[in-house]
Protein backbone atom coordinates (compact mmCIF):
# COMPACT_ATOMS: atom_id res chain seq x y z
CA UNK A 1 0.00 0.00 0.00
CA UNK A 2 1.15 3.25 -1.00
CA UNK A 3 2.25 6.39 1.89
CA UNK A 4 -0.68 8.69 2.10
CA UNK A 5 1.36 12.35 1.72
CA UNK A 6 0.32 15.71 2.03
CA UNK A 7 -0.13 17.24 -1.16
CA UNK A 8 1.41 20.80 -1.72
CA UNK A 9 -0.54 23.94 -1.28
CA UNK A 10 1.11 25.83 -3.92
CA UNK A 11 0.76 23.03 -6.48
CA UNK A 12 0.28 24.14 -10.04
CA UNK A 13 -3.01 23.81 -11.75
CA UNK A 14 -5.07 21.80 -9.25
CA UNK A 15 -8.31 21.15 -10.05
CA UNK A 16 -11.66 18.94 -8.83
CA UNK A 17 -11.12 15.34 -9.95
CA UNK A 18 -13.89 12.99 -11.83
CA UNK A 19 -14.16 11.14 -8.47
CA UNK A 20 -15.01 14.69 -6.55
CA UNK A 21 -17.50 15.19 -9.51
CA UNK A 22 -18.87 11.73 -8.81
CA UNK A 23 -18.71 12.22 -5.37
CA UNK A 24 -20.70 15.43 -5.90
CA UNK A 25 -23.47 14.04 -7.75
CA UNK A 26 -24.08 11.69 -4.99
CA UNK A 27 -24.88 14.61 -2.62
CA UNK A 28 -27.74 15.92 -5.87
CA UNK A 29 -29.97 12.70 -4.13
CA UNK A 30 -29.81 13.69 -0.73
CA UNK A 31 -30.49 17.30 -1.53
CA UNK A 32 -33.37 16.51 -3.79
CA UNK A 33 -35.26 14.22 -0.64
CA UNK A 34 -34.47 17.45 1.71
CA UNK A 35 -36.14 19.54 -0.45
CA UNK A 36 -39.31 17.39 -1.17
CA UNK A 37 -39.77 17.12 2.24
CA UNK A 38 -39.53 20.91 3.14
CA UNK A 39 -41.79 21.94 -0.08
CA UNK A 40 -44.63 19.25 1.39
CA UNK A 41 -44.16 20.64 4.87
CA UNK A 42 -44.56 24.41 3.99
CA UNK A 43 -47.54 23.53 1.25
CA UNK A 44 -49.40 21.94 4.13
CA UNK A 45 -48.50 25.05 5.90
CA UNK A 46 -46.45 23.70 9.40
CA UNK A 47 -43.17 25.54 8.71
CA UNK A 48 -42.27 24.73 12.43
CA UNK A 49 -42.28 21.37 10.89
CA UNK A 50 -40.53 21.57 7.67
CA UNK A 51 -37.63 24.57 8.50
CA UNK A 52 -36.00 23.06 11.23
CA UNK A 53 -36.33 19.48 9.80
CA UNK A 54 -34.51 21.23 6.78
CA UNK A 55 -32.32 22.85 8.74
CA UNK A 56 -31.03 19.77 10.67
CA UNK A 57 -31.00 17.31 7.58
CA UNK A 58 -29.01 19.99 4.86
CA UNK A 59 -26.11 20.18 7.76
CA UNK A 60 -26.05 16.35 7.99
CA UNK A 61 -25.22 16.66 4.25
CA UNK A 62 -23.44 19.75 3.73
CA UNK A 63 -21.00 18.34 6.26
CA UNK A 64 -20.68 15.39 5.16
CA UNK A 65 -19.15 16.95 2.15
CA UNK A 66 -17.13 19.58 4.10
CA UNK A 67 -15.04 16.57 5.62
CA UNK A 68 -14.55 15.81 2.32
CA UNK A 69 -13.95 18.42 0.06
CA UNK A 70 -11.36 19.55 2.68
CA UNK A 71 -9.38 16.33 3.40
CA UNK A 72 -9.41 15.23 -0.21
CA UNK A 73 -8.40 18.96 -0.93
CA UNK A 74 -4.95 17.86 0.80
CA UNK A 75 -4.06 14.18 0.80
CA UNK A 76 -5.85 12.88 -2.21
CA UNK A 77 -4.06 10.35 -3.45
CA UNK A 78 -6.25 9.33 -6.20
CA UNK A 79 -4.82 5.17 -6.01
CA UNK A 80 -6.83 2.48 -5.73
CA UNK A 81 -7.72 2.06 -1.86
CA UNK A 82 -8.30 6.07 -1.94
CA UNK A 83 -11.05 5.31 -4.14
CA UNK A 84 -12.51 2.46 -2.94
CA UNK A 85 -12.26 4.37 0.48
CA UNK A 86 -14.37 7.13 -1.43
CA UNK A 87 -16.68 4.99 -3.17
CA UNK A 88 -17.84 3.88 0.47
CA UNK A 89 -18.40 7.49 1.11
CA UNK A 90 -20.58 7.65 -1.93
CA UNK A 91 -22.35 4.97 -0.93
CA UNK A 92 -23.56 6.40 2.77
CA UNK A 93 -24.28 9.37 1.01
CA UNK A 94 -26.88 7.33 -0.54
CA UNK A 95 -28.20 5.34 2.51
CA UNK A 96 -28.49 9.38 4.02
CA UNK A 97 -30.36 10.11 0.86
CA UNK A 98 -32.71 6.84 1.34
CA UNK A 99 -33.78 7.73 5.23
CA UNK A 100 -34.40 11.94 4.98
CA UNK A 101 -38.26 11.33 4.35
CA UNK A 102 -38.37 8.86 7.76
CA UNK A 103 -35.64 11.76 9.56
CA UNK A 104 -38.66 14.68 8.89
CA UNK A 105 -40.66 12.28 10.64
CA UNK A 106 -38.23 12.21 13.63
CA UNK A 107 -36.77 8.13 12.79
CA UNK A 108 -33.16 9.46 12.10
CA UNK A 109 -32.03 5.91 12.48
CA UNK A 110 -31.22 5.21 8.38
CA UNK A 111 -29.41 9.30 8.27
CA UNK A 112 -27.70 7.98 11.58
CA UNK A 113 -26.67 4.83 9.66
CA UNK A 114 -25.35 6.74 6.02
CA UNK A 115 -23.47 8.59 8.68
CA UNK A 116 -21.57 6.05 10.16
CA UNK A 117 -20.53 4.21 6.66
CA UNK A 118 -19.49 7.55 5.87
CA UNK A 119 -17.38 8.49 9.10
CA UNK A 120 -16.05 4.88 9.31
CA UNK A 121 -14.39 5.36 5.69
CA UNK A 122 -13.57 9.04 6.51
CA UNK A 123 -12.02 7.93 9.60
CA UNK A 124 -9.72 5.35 8.05
CA UNK A 125 -8.48 7.91 5.30
CA UNK A 126 -7.07 10.04 8.21
CA UNK A 127 -5.44 7.22 10.08
CA UNK A 128 -3.99 6.28 6.52
CA UNK A 129 -2.34 9.95 6.66
CA UNK A 130 -1.41 9.73 10.20
CA UNK A 131 0.35 6.18 8.75
CA UNK A 132 2.07 8.18 6.12
CA UNK A 133 3.48 11.31 8.41
CA UNK A 134 5.43 11.88 11.07
CA UNK A 135 5.27 14.95 13.86
CA UNK A 136 2.83 17.77 14.26
CA UNK A 137 0.73 16.45 10.66
CA UNK A 138 0.61 13.30 12.24
CA UNK A 139 -1.18 14.20 15.63
CA UNK A 140 -3.25 16.39 13.43
CA UNK A 141 -4.58 13.20 11.53
CA UNK A 142 -4.99 11.49 14.69
CA UNK A 143 -6.66 14.41 15.96
CA UNK A 144 -9.51 14.04 13.27
CA UNK A 145 -10.05 10.52 13.67
CA UNK A 146 -10.56 10.87 17.66
CA UNK A 147 -12.95 13.90 16.99
CA UNK A 148 -14.88 12.51 14.06
CA UNK A 149 -15.14 9.08 15.75
CA UNK A 150 -16.13 10.91 19.04
CA UNK A 151 -19.07 13.13 17.23
CA UNK A 152 -20.29 10.51 15.65
CA UNK A 153 -20.75 8.55 18.93
CA UNK A 154 -22.50 11.50 20.35
CA UNK A 155 -24.88 11.22 17.13
CA UNK A 156 -26.41 8.67 18.98
CA UNK A 157 -28.11 11.08 21.23
CA UNK A 158 -30.29 12.21 18.60
CA UNK A 159 -31.84 8.60 18.46
CA UNK A 160 -32.43 8.68 21.86
CA UNK A 161 -33.46 12.49 22.93
CA UNK A 162 -37.37 13.35 23.04
CA UNK A 163 -38.41 14.64 20.41
CA UNK A 164 -38.74 18.44 22.13
CA UNK A 165 -35.02 18.23 23.02
CA UNK A 166 -33.65 16.58 19.76
CA UNK A 167 -33.02 20.26 17.59
CA UNK A 168 -30.98 21.34 21.18
CA UNK A 169 -29.40 17.98 21.21
CA UNK A 170 -28.27 18.42 17.52
CA UNK A 171 -27.09 22.07 18.18
CA UNK A 172 -24.82 21.17 20.22
CA UNK A 173 -23.73 18.20 18.25
CA UNK A 174 -23.09 20.43 15.37
CA UNK A 175 -21.04 22.74 17.19
CA UNK A 176 -19.04 19.84 18.45
CA UNK A 177 -18.24 18.91 14.46
CA UNK A 178 -17.67 22.23 13.37
CA UNK A 179 -15.26 22.74 16.62
CA UNK A 180 -13.44 19.80 15.37
CA UNK A 181 -11.18 20.89 12.55
CA UNK A 182 -10.18 24.27 14.68
CA UNK A 183 -9.16 22.11 17.45
CA UNK A 184 -7.22 19.16 15.12
CA UNK A 185 -5.32 22.05 13.47
CA UNK A 186 -4.36 24.12 16.73
CA UNK A 187 -0.98 23.01 16.19
CA UNK A 188 -0.46 21.86 12.15
CA UNK A 189 -2.49 23.38 9.24
CA UNK A 190 -3.32 20.69 6.67
CA UNK A 191 -1.82 21.66 2.96
CA UNK A 192 -5.39 22.32 1.85
CA UNK A 193 -5.27 24.31 -1.77
CA UNK A 194 -6.88 27.76 -1.87
CA UNK A 195 -7.94 27.74 -5.89
CA UNK A 196 -8.53 23.83 -5.07
CA UNK A 197 -11.19 24.86 -2.50
CA UNK A 198 -12.78 27.66 -3.57
CA UNK A 199 -13.35 25.30 -7.17
CA UNK A 200 -14.76 23.38 -4.87
CA UNK A 201 -17.34 25.43 -3.33
CA UNK A 202 -18.51 27.15 -6.91
CA UNK A 203 -18.92 23.54 -8.16
CA UNK A 204 -21.34 22.65 -5.17
CA UNK A 205 -23.07 25.80 -5.84
CA UNK A 206 -23.66 25.06 -9.41
CA UNK A 207 -25.47 21.83 -8.24
CA UNK A 208 -27.36 23.68 -5.57
CA UNK A 209 -29.16 26.12 -8.56
CA UNK A 210 -29.12 22.96 -10.63
CA UNK A 211 -31.50 21.46 -8.16
CA UNK A 212 -33.09 24.43 -7.68
CA UNK A 213 -33.66 24.83 -11.40
CA UNK A 214 -34.83 20.73 -11.55
CA UNK A 215 -37.40 21.21 -8.85
CA UNK A 216 -38.41 24.32 -10.09
CA UNK A 217 -39.13 23.30 -13.91
CA UNK A 218 -40.43 19.96 -12.47
CA UNK A 219 -43.28 21.81 -9.91
CA UNK A 220 -44.36 24.32 -13.43
CA UNK A 221 -44.71 21.34 -15.87
CA UNK A 222 -46.76 19.31 -13.27
CA UNK A 223 -48.56 22.32 -12.78
CA UNK A 224 -49.48 22.66 -16.47
CA UNK A 225 -50.04 19.22 -16.86
CA UNK A 226 -52.70 19.30 -14.11
CA UNK A 227 -54.17 22.69 -14.49
CA UNK A 228 -53.31 24.66 -17.59
CA UNK A 229 -52.99 27.55 -15.93
CA UNK A 230 -50.45 29.46 -17.69
CA UNK A 231 -51.24 32.66 -16.94
CA UNK A 232 -50.20 32.22 -13.53
CA UNK A 233 -47.72 29.93 -13.74
CA UNK A 234 -45.40 32.61 -16.72
CA UNK A 235 -44.32 34.85 -14.01
CA UNK A 236 -43.60 32.39 -11.29
CA UNK A 237 -41.84 30.54 -13.75
CA UNK A 238 -39.87 33.96 -15.41
CA UNK A 239 -39.32 35.57 -11.62
CA UNK A 240 -37.55 31.92 -10.67
CA UNK A 241 -35.45 31.86 -13.51
CA UNK A 242 -34.11 35.38 -12.97
CA UNK A 243 -33.39 34.51 -9.79
CA UNK A 244 -31.73 31.88 -10.13
CA UNK A 245 -29.65 33.11 -13.13
CA UNK A 246 -29.02 36.33 -11.16
CA UNK A 247 -27.57 34.11 -7.98
CA UNK A 248 -25.14 32.41 -10.28
CA UNK A 249 -24.50 35.61 -11.56
CA UNK A 250 -23.77 37.03 -8.16
CA UNK A 251 -21.33 34.03 -6.67
CA UNK A 252 -19.44 33.60 -9.26
CA UNK A 253 -18.82 37.54 -10.15
CA UNK A 254 -15.45 37.83 -7.87
CA UNK A 255 -12.70 35.59 -7.25
CA UNK A 256 -12.27 34.43 -3.99
CA UNK A 257 -8.90 31.87 -3.93
CA UNK A 258 -6.56 34.95 -2.87
CA UNK A 259 -8.84 35.44 0.27
CA UNK A 260 -8.07 31.99 1.17
CA UNK A 261 -4.29 32.41 2.96
CA UNK A 262 -5.13 31.13 6.71
CA UNK A 263 -7.55 28.68 8.55
CA UNK A 264 -9.51 31.60 9.99
CA UNK A 265 -10.17 33.22 6.71
CA UNK A 266 -10.86 29.49 4.67
CA UNK A 267 -13.06 28.22 7.65
CA UNK A 268 -15.08 31.40 8.58
CA UNK A 269 -15.74 31.58 4.92
CA UNK A 270 -16.19 27.62 4.35
CA UNK A 271 -18.43 27.04 7.34
CA UNK A 272 -20.74 30.84 6.08
CA UNK A 273 -21.42 28.56 2.87
CA UNK A 274 -23.78 26.43 5.27
CA UNK A 275 -26.37 29.01 4.69
CA UNK A 276 -25.27 29.88 1.06
CA UNK A 277 -25.83 26.38 -0.39
CA UNK A 278 -29.27 25.91 1.92
CA UNK A 279 -30.80 29.38 1.17
CA UNK A 280 -30.00 28.20 -2.69
CA UNK A 281 -31.58 24.75 -2.73
CA UNK A 282 -34.49 26.41 -0.81
CA UNK A 283 -35.03 28.84 -3.53
CA UNK A 284 -35.99 25.81 -5.97
CA UNK A 285 -38.52 24.39 -3.22
CA UNK A 286 -39.60 27.77 -2.46
CA UNK A 287 -40.57 28.24 -6.11
CA UNK A 288 -42.37 24.79 -5.93
CA UNK A 289 -44.47 26.29 -2.53
CA UNK A 290 -45.17 29.29 -4.33
CA UNK A 291 -46.57 27.23 -8.07
CA UNK A 292 -48.65 25.07 -5.89
CA UNK A 293 -50.03 27.74 -4.27
CA UNK A 294 -51.12 29.34 -6.96
CA UNK A 295 -52.84 26.79 -8.74
CA UNK A 296 -54.53 25.85 -5.58
CA UNK A 297 -53.15 22.82 -3.92
CA UNK A 298 -50.93 24.04 -1.02
CA UNK A 299 -52.73 24.93 2.54
CA UNK A 300 -50.95 28.54 2.60
CA UNK A 301 -51.18 32.08 2.11
CA UNK A 302 -50.09 33.69 -0.89
CA UNK A 303 -48.26 35.62 1.47
CA UNK A 304 -46.34 32.81 3.12
CA UNK A 305 -45.70 31.45 -0.48
CA UNK A 306 -44.35 34.31 -1.64
CA UNK A 307 -41.91 34.22 1.39
CA UNK A 308 -41.03 30.88 0.44
CA UNK A 309 -39.31 32.06 -2.38
CA UNK A 310 -37.64 35.83 -1.28
CA UNK A 311 -36.31 34.46 2.19
CA UNK A 312 -33.81 32.42 1.01
CA UNK A 313 -33.12 34.59 -1.82
CA UNK A 314 -32.68 37.32 0.11
CA UNK A 315 -30.68 35.39 2.48
CA UNK A 316 -28.30 33.90 -0.04
CA UNK A 317 -27.63 37.73 -1.47
CA UNK A 318 -26.65 38.75 1.49
CA UNK A 319 -24.44 35.70 2.87
CA UNK A 320 -22.88 35.84 -0.40
CA UNK A 321 -21.99 39.72 0.29
CA UNK A 322 -21.36 38.67 4.17
CA UNK A 323 -18.82 36.16 3.77
CA UNK A 324 -17.60 35.93 -0.08
CA UNK A 325 -17.80 39.41 -2.51
CA UNK A 326 -17.25 41.67 0.01
CA UNK A 327 -13.72 41.17 0.21
CA UNK A 328 -13.21 42.54 -3.14
CA UNK A 329 -15.34 45.55 -3.36
CA UNK A 330 -13.94 48.65 -3.37
CA UNK A 331 -16.12 51.88 -2.22
CA UNK A 332 -19.12 52.27 -0.65
CA UNK A 333 -21.50 52.01 -3.46
CA UNK A 334 -19.85 48.46 -4.53
CA UNK A 335 -20.88 47.61 -0.99
CA UNK A 336 -24.13 48.74 -0.42
CA UNK A 337 -25.66 46.41 -3.52
CA UNK A 338 -25.88 43.34 -2.23
CA UNK A 339 -27.06 44.23 1.01
CA UNK A 340 -29.73 46.50 -0.44
CA UNK A 341 -30.67 44.38 -3.15
CA UNK A 342 -31.34 41.58 -0.27
CA UNK A 343 -33.82 44.35 1.94
CA UNK A 344 -35.52 45.34 -1.88
CA UNK A 345 -35.94 41.30 -2.37
CA UNK A 346 -37.56 40.52 1.04
CA UNK A 347 -40.04 43.50 0.41
CA UNK A 348 -40.79 41.97 -2.78
CA UNK A 349 -43.23 39.74 -0.22
CA UNK A 350 -45.78 42.38 -0.13
CA UNK A 351 -46.30 42.63 -3.89
CA UNK A 352 -48.84 39.88 -3.83
CA UNK A 353 -49.03 37.59 -7.49
CA UNK A 354 -45.63 39.21 -8.68
CA UNK A 355 -43.89 39.08 -5.45
CA UNK A 356 -41.61 36.02 -7.21
CA UNK A 357 -41.53 37.87 -10.99
CA UNK A 358 -40.84 41.24 -9.01
CA UNK A 359 -38.28 39.30 -6.80
CA UNK A 360 -36.61 38.12 -10.05
CA UNK A 361 -36.57 41.52 -11.36
CA UNK A 362 -34.70 43.07 -8.41
CA UNK A 363 -31.75 40.22 -8.51
CA UNK A 364 -31.39 41.11 -12.27
CA UNK A 365 -30.91 44.70 -11.65
CA UNK A 366 -28.35 43.92 -8.76
CA UNK A 367 -26.34 42.29 -11.44
CA UNK A 368 -26.58 45.03 -13.71
CA UNK A 369 -25.81 47.58 -10.98
CA UNK A 370 -22.92 45.47 -10.01
CA UNK A 371 -21.47 44.72 -13.88
CA UNK A 372 -21.96 48.97 -14.17
CA UNK A 373 -19.93 50.01 -10.76
CA UNK A 374 -17.19 47.21 -11.63
CA UNK A 375 -16.67 48.74 -15.38
CA UNK A 376 -16.59 52.52 -13.87
CA UNK A 377 -14.19 51.40 -11.46
CA UNK A 378 -11.56 49.56 -14.04
CA UNK A 379 -12.27 53.03 -16.37
CA UNK A 380 -11.25 55.07 -13.30
CA UNK A 381 -8.20 53.47 -12.38
CA UNK A 382 -7.40 53.30 -16.44
CA UNK A 383 -7.51 56.45 -16.84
Amino acid sequence: MARMTARGRSEAHRAATPLELFFDLCFVVAVAQAGKQLVHALAEGHPGHGVPGYLMLFFAIWWAWVNFSWFSSAYDTDDALYRVVTLVQMAGVLILAAGVPRAFDGDFAVVWFGYLVMRLALVAQWLRAAHGSTGPEQTTALRYAAGVTLCQVGWLAVLLSPEDVRPWVFLALAVAETAVPTVAERDHQTSWHPHHIAERYGLFVIIMLGETVSAATIAVQSAVDEQEELGNLLPLAAGGLLLIFAAYWIYFAVPIHLHLSSNRQAFLWGYGHYLIFGSAAAIGAGIEVAVEESVGKAHLSQFAASACVTVPGALFMFTVWLIHSRHQKRGLAQQLVLPVSSVLVLACTFAGHAAVLLAGLVASLTVAAGVTLTARQGQALGS
